[in-house]
């Protein structure tokens, strides 16, 4: 296996997981001054009735981003994240739309060094 296909992340599950990982262990940690915060809207899996309604009830957005990053600057992102060939679903549309029109930003991500990158524009370290 060469390092190109190590690189690849064959689910969206393993990409939010690295992604968590990477950011957690470098910007989130109580050595951080000042800390970011990264965390996750569970919305998708296989639920039975009872639990999908009560995560209805309870404020569970069908389409909200997967990830949600406060950077220490007070900047604000919603993360989509989708393998090289995932489409966004038509909720998904609708909740990027939304949050893009309150003004927040939304990112489409497909791989870590693609976070890395948002990260790094988001802390005004690269343009």
């Amino acid at each position: 296996m060469n390092e190109e296909e190590r690189k690849i992340i064959p689910n969206e599950n393993n990409l939010q997981a690295e992604i968590y990982k990477w950011f957690n262990n470098t910007y989130c940690l109580k050595s951080h001054n000042p800390r970011a915060i990264i965390f996750s809207i569970p919305n998708g899996g296989t639920r039975n009735i009872r639990e999908a309604m009560t995560f209805k009830a309870t404020g569970l957005l069908k389409g909200a981003s997967d990830l949600v990053v406060i950077f220490p600057n007070g900047k604000l992102c919603f993360v989509e994240l989708k393998t090289n060939t995932g489409t966004q679903k038509p909720e998904q549309k609708d909740f990027e739309s939304r949050v893009s029109i309150l003004g927040y930003e939304y990112h489409l991500i497909r791989s870590l060094d693609e976070f890395k990158l948002l990260t790094l524009k988001n802390l005004y370290l690269i343009k």
